[in-house]
């Protein structure tokens, strides 16, 4: 008798706990908004709430208003929607390139070697000048006396008689050093180029100031030998300061997770300290790159998926198999427009592509291998076929994909490998593509987004931060418009994008380049609360609008992290 009475009086205190719970308030409520959820339908809506850093509903105003909250913001009719997903990107790479000198708007070679003047005469004798974003394509004004189109280091040397000076190159594959970088480097005419790199030199064997890919070794060990004469906590400090404005500079722009394509195991290491002490801002999705002796050593203990409350996940090998073709470095199936005895550089050998291609299948690790080139996708695309199972989903990506044999294109699809590609370097290279390229290879594989999604491809997008600047509404607008934003130079727009492919290929696809398709990427019930509010609708506004374009809020987690 007791036990039948007991159970409706559980019964009844269950139901009244739920009521209870049900009352308890969002911890965020926006409402008054163009919601876009970027689901299978593209759901809108009205107002999104939050709890514990989660979606708990969407629906009205009137519908969520009924319901105490925390904080609300009105969003006064602006386009909502997912946080955009930095696709490539390199998270420490932006916080170096914060604190150091900047070129990525400079418009000549005199520009930059006058920035240069004036932090040497800030800097003790000796001292490293350290800089990054020169591109030689990009200036408007002569460079003087040049080679390959890079100038010689004379005017640099110059002003810079005691201090070293390394500056690398927007692509990250090149960089130019001063006569006393070389000196101390031990660069003579009798240097030879490394397998993989080179050294440019005049017509009379003397270096120019130019390596290109693995000769940048060359520079940097003697970089990182005076770096190692620093004192280490200063060393780390830094790291972490430059870590601190690349978030920041996420935030501003709307950027709620970034997937950095290659970090060091140190990096991971303090990475996942951030996250498990609540300390970082952004979520990271990070590649570790090391060669094949280390990832057999090590890579065992650095598999991590969503620690820190999903702000860190380490689940992907990173490598490269050429370089940029700004520096000549993309491997080509037959030589350069411009460069006629030249096809590019293979940087790592293919030997240890695929053997990294074994360590990552076994350790459940995706792997991620940057090509441009029409040969170097094609080498990783036949290594990719041999490891590939088809029964598996093991997402391996290309990172780049810029350049492709049209016969290429649809074995994306076939493998099930996710072209992890950037939009604004088309719009960014598109003044040399076809020189370096010539008209038909650039028509038929360039930057084929259009082609790659017809055949069935899932692409990521992103910026290559800090090789062009983070802000996704740049990317998105050379996504959809093929147009640069200086001069309206139009590159082979029959490859765009639609409006909502391009934001999914900022969201919900990233996400699934990244197997986290399940908790972020769209607005969704119980998905992650990552939200960004924008000044424009970027479906409906007109072209030029995208660029006026402002982030008005960025919401991690539930948190407003930024509001202008």
């Amino acid at each position: 008798m007791k036990a039948s009475l007991l159970l409706p009086l559980i019964t009844i205190c269950i139901i009244l706990g739920s009521c209870q719970e049900s009352k308890e308030p969002y911890d965020l409520i926006i409402y008054n908004a163009d919601i876009h959820t970027l689901d299978k339908d593209n759901t809108q809506y009205q107002a999104v709430a939050v709890k514990d850093g989660k979606i708990v509903a969407l629906g009205t105003d009137e519908e969520l208003s009924e319901r105490a909250t925390t904080k609300t913001i009105n969003a006064e009719g602006a386009f909502v929607m997912p946080g955009f997903i930095e696709g490539h990107g390199h998270f420490s790479g932006l916080g170096y390139s914060l604190l150091n000198l900047n070129f990525m708007k400079s418009k000549s070679w005199d520009e930059i070697v006058t920035m240069v003047e004036e932090k040497v005469k800030q800097a003790e004798p000796g001292e490293w000048i350290e800089g990054r974003g020169w591109h030689q394509e990009k200036w408007v004004e002569s460079a003087g006396e040049t080679t390959n189109g890079y100038p010689h280091h004379k005017k640099l040397s110059d002003i810079s008689p005691d201090n070293p000076v390394i500056l690398t190159h927007a692509s990250g594959h090149g960089l130019f050093a001063n006569t006393k970088a070389m000196e101390i480097a031990g660069v003579s005419v009798e240097t030879p180029n490394p397998q993989g790199g080179r050294i440019v030199r005049n017509s009379d064997g003397d270096a120019i100031g130019v390596f290109e890919e693995r000769a940048m070794s060359i520079i940097r060990a003697a970089h990182q030998e005076y770096l190692d004469g620093l004192s280490q906590d200063e060393q780390v400090q830094k790291w972490y300061d430059g870590i601190s404005k690349a978030e920041m500079e996420c935030l501003q722009k709307g950027v709620t997770s970034f997937h950095d394509a290659g970090a060091s195991f140190e990096e991971c290491d303090r990475y996942l300290g951030l996250a498990e002490d609540s300390e970082l801002d952004v979520r990271l999705y990070v590649m570790i790159r090391k060669g094949v002796n280390a990832l057999r050593e090590r890579i065992a203990d650095y598999r991590v998926i969503g620690a820190g409350d999903d702000f860190y996940t380490c689940r992907s090998i990173k490598t490269s198999v050429d370089g940029a073709l700004g520096s000549y470095g993309a491997w080509l199936l037959s030589s350069y427009n411009d460069k006629s005895d030249f096809v590019g550089q293979n940087t790592t050998p293919i030997e240890d592509i695929d053997l990294i291609s074994d360590i990552a299948a076994q350790h459940d690790m995706q792997y991620c291998v940057h090509a441009i080139g029409d040969r170097a996708n094609r080498e990783v695309l036949d290594i990719f076929e041999k490891h590939v199972s088809p029964s598996a989903d093991m997402r391996w990506r290309i990172e780049h994909a810029q350049h492709l044999h049209p016969d290429d294109i649809p074995r994306f699809s076939q493998l099930g490998v996710i072209p992890a590609m950037q939009g604004i370097h088309c719009t960014s290279d598109s003044p040399f593509v076809v020189r370096r390229l010539g008209k038909k290879r650039a028509e038929e594989g360039a930057y084929a987004w259009r082609s790659l999604m017809d055949a069935g491809a899932i692409i990521a997008n992103g910026t290559d931060a800090p090789v062009e600047d983070v802000d996704p509404i740049l990317s998105y607008y050379a996504s959809v418009t093929r147009k640069r934003a200086d001069n309206k130079l139009i590159f082979y727009p029959a490859q765009n994008m639609t409006r909502l492919e391009a934001l999914k290929s900022y969201t919900i696809n990233n996400a699934y380049a990244a197997f986290e398709e399940d908790i972020k990427g769209t607005l969704e019930l119980d998905k992650l609360a990552d939200i960004v509010i924008l000044s424009k609708n970027l479906t409906t506004c007109s072209d030029d609008e995208i660029l006026d374009t402002q982030v008005l809020y960025t919401v991690v987690n539930g948190d407003i992290k930024y509001q202008k």
